[in-house]
């Protein structure tokens, strides 16, 4: 039997070789957490490598992501599908192991980390869904999602902002399956953080309701396995495990420096590091006892086998909850929730309210909530006004994580992190809201579901100079055009109720990225359609109103613009103008659409376009050409009510007809 000692030094031996061929990356890290990751890996971690997907396992998450080949290490070492081949080929094109740990490209990585803090956050949804899950489904005597998420985190990711947002709500929570190993090795890219991190973390951490065990030595097998077992004893409290570790650990010259922080430790510095730790064998030569000493898949598979028979004894007692179970971790709808969803669109139609597109997406929540028990809501202490709360909707509190609901409280980034995090862990479909204008703080962790393409709604209301007296702080105006130019994702803005329920539609049928729906804070005229305009909703853009033969302009508008751009039509139209209306709710859905529908709705030989948008303008050139014309903002709003705004900045009848005239 090998000593702990020899299978942390795999770890490093591992590390600072892939680190060394790729001629860069992060070796200081991985050596330095190698014991802590040894004890937690062999004595601990419920896992499967056979089956990186079994629901029941344990997650992990390297917060600290730029660390990559501490987790490909564990990975190779314990049987994932992760080949000595992939650890050479580390951090080069079309590697399982890129330069940080991606999710979907390499088996056993549950999130892709590197944006500091965003891991840890990424942790708090996991762990939020593992509650939440178990609260709906444990039956007493069986006890079917019982998991912990567990979390390395560097001295980067609790300087970062985001932690504070995510780790407080986590103690509010009570989430007592996550337990977090903070990595205390006092350095960072610049040097000894002592010059401008001096938190108390113990402190810090207490005050947000976390058991918090201090003082580990990180290399010290006997102390990291005795904090790991008194974290999890305390099921009330997340738990912070500070471990004193020395980076680049066993660097004769480089450890405890930044030096090795973020670049290899060079051929010399290695042969030294291996004297040293003893490891006698050559680059990427990993003995055969000390990979059967790692190994885990006969353990994994085990555990496996004895959760399948704890499901089997679960489905005979709840056959009905066990299907239910089954579908919400495969990630399918219900089978009628199409033909249900469509129903209610016609009903919408039908009623024709002219109500404001939140109310509109609340009406809809209303209405495909009952069908759908994975949904999981909140907002950032705006649900009165985004309308993000429905009838059935049931707030989740530490004593009772059995409801649909989440108060995030002020906290944009870290709502949108820590719904990754639960879209993710699998079980529920997250959405969560805010002002449009504060997607930047959470800017960050959308472009992560995007990369991830994860099944996240983001809800953004008072989405233009439409809200008001609020003035330019809360008036969005570049906003959507940077959402619709994020690769995967989606992102719409309808122009009424029905078309509101339609994306909402859209976004809970969409499995392969993030969804952002965008909605008034004002009220936006119904508009009547036939029944084959409201199923080309769907295709993102479509004709709203059309003429008689050739149209000699073509107004292009979305949201609430489409109720402006039909007014101007109707002006243009009496005076003897052909001019047909397009609404474009989703762009990027109607940009993959086939090129005849596309030339149908934008016929090329009509060059005399005017797009309507009281966002920002240079977006819309794609659509409207050199020849067109754009009335949409170039500036910062200004505080006033909303009909003062729109006439100042152009948004007017009058100024979309001699814009048209203008490009006829």
């Amino acid at each position: 039997m090998s000593s702990r000692r020899e299978l942390a030094n795999a770890i490093r031996a591992l590390s600072m070789d892939a680190v060394q061929k790729a001629k860069s990356g992060h070796p200081g890290a991985p050596m330095g957490m190698a014991d802590i990751a040894e004890v937690l890996w062999n004595d601990f971690l419920k896992h499967n490598p056979t089956n990186p997907q079994w629901f029941d396992r344990d997650r992990f998450i390297l917060s600290n992501g730029h660390g990559s080949m501490l987790i490909y290490s564990l990975l190779h070492l314990t049987g994932y599908d992760v080949s000595i081949d992939d650890i050479k080929n580390f951090r080069q094109l079309h590697a399982k192991t890129a330069g940080h740990p991606e999710y979907g490209y390499c088996p056993g990585v549950e999130t892709t980390t590197g944006p500091l803090g965003q891991g840890v956050t990424n942790a708090v949804g996991f762990a939020i869904a593992e509650k939440a899950m178990a609260a709906q489904f444990n039956k007493e005597g069986h006890a079917l999602i019982d998991h912990n998420t567990y979390v390395f985190m560097g001295d980067g990711c609790m300087m970062e902002g985001i932690s504070h947002e995510a780790c407080s709500l986590a103690g509010t929570l009570g989430l007592g399956k996550l337990i977090a190993f903070w990595d205390d090795n006092g350095i960072s890219i610049d040097g000894e953080v002592e010059g401008w991190y001096t938190d108390d973390n113990v402190k810090r951490f207490e005050s947000y309701g976390w058991q918090v065990i201090p003082g580990v030595d990180g290399h010290d097998a006997d102390q990291i396995r005795a904090a790991i077992e008194q974290a999890q004893a305390n099921t009330d409290q997340p738990t912070l495990i500070c471990c004193k570790t020395i980076i680049g650990f066993g660097s004769p010259n480089k450890e405890g420096k930044e030096d090795c922080h973020g670049a290899p430790l060079g051929d010399d510095e290695i042969a030294l590091t291996r004297e040293r730790l003893g490891w006698t064998h050559s680059a990427f030569e990993v003995p055969e006892d000390i990979y059967a000493d790692w190994d885990a898949k006969e353990a994994g598979q085990h555990a496996e086998n004895e959760w399948n028979e704890r499901f089997a004894a679960y489905r005979a007692a709840y056959p009905e909850l066990a299907d239910e179970l089954l579908r919400r971790i495969s990630g399918e709808l219900p089978a009628d929730f199409a033909e249900k969803a469509d129903a209610y669109i016609a009903d919408v139609a039908a009623k024709g309210e002219t109500i404001a597109s939140r109310k509109a997406s609340q009406n809809a929540l209303n209405a495909y909530g009952p069908l759908l028990p994975e949904l999981l809501g909140g907002s950032a202490d705006l649900a009165g006004s985004n309308l993000t709360l429905w009838s059935g909707a049931k707030g989740i509190e530490k004593n009772d994580a059995s409801g649909n609901y989440l108060f995030y409280g002020v906290r944009e980034f870290g709502m949108s992190a820590i719904m990754n995090g639960i879209a993710l862990h699998g079980g529920f479909v997250p959405y969560g809201a805010t002002f449009l204008v504060f997607m930047e703080y959470a800017r960050n962790a959308l472009r992560m579901a995007a990369l991830m393409k994860q099944r996240t709604i983001h809800v953004y209301t008072h989405d233009s100079i439409g809200l008001g007296e609020d003035g330019p702080t809360h008036q969005p105006i570049e906003q959507v055009s940077n959402l619709r130019h994020t690769p995967n994702m989606s992102c719409w803005r309808p122009a009424d109720a029905v078309e509101s329920a339609v994306a909402w539609k859209a976004a809970l049928e969409r499995t392969d990225g993030p969804t952002a729906m965008v909605f008034s804070r004002q009220n936006l005229p119904h508009q009547v359609r036939t029944p084959e305009q409201i199923a080309n909703i769907a295709r993102g853009g479509y004709i709203l109103r059309d003429t008689d033969g050739q149209p000699d302009a073509i107004l292009i508008a979305t949201g609430s613009e489409v109720g402006l751009a039909m007014d101007a039509a109707e002006v243009l139209a009496s005076e003897g103008k052909q001019v047909r209306v397009v609404s474009m709710p989703e762009t990027g859905v109607f940009d993959k659409q086939d090129a005849a529908y596309r030339e149908s709705v934008l016929p090329a030989s009509v060059t005399a376009r005017v797009a309507v948008e009281a966002l920002q303008a240079d977006f819309w050139y794609k659509y409207v050409g050199l020849n067109g014309a754009i009335v949409g903002m170039t500036t910062f709003g200004e505080s006033a009510p909303a009909d003062q705004l729109f006439k100042h900045f152009g948004f007017t009848v009058d100024n979309v007809v001699a814009t048209a005239k203008s490009v006829l």
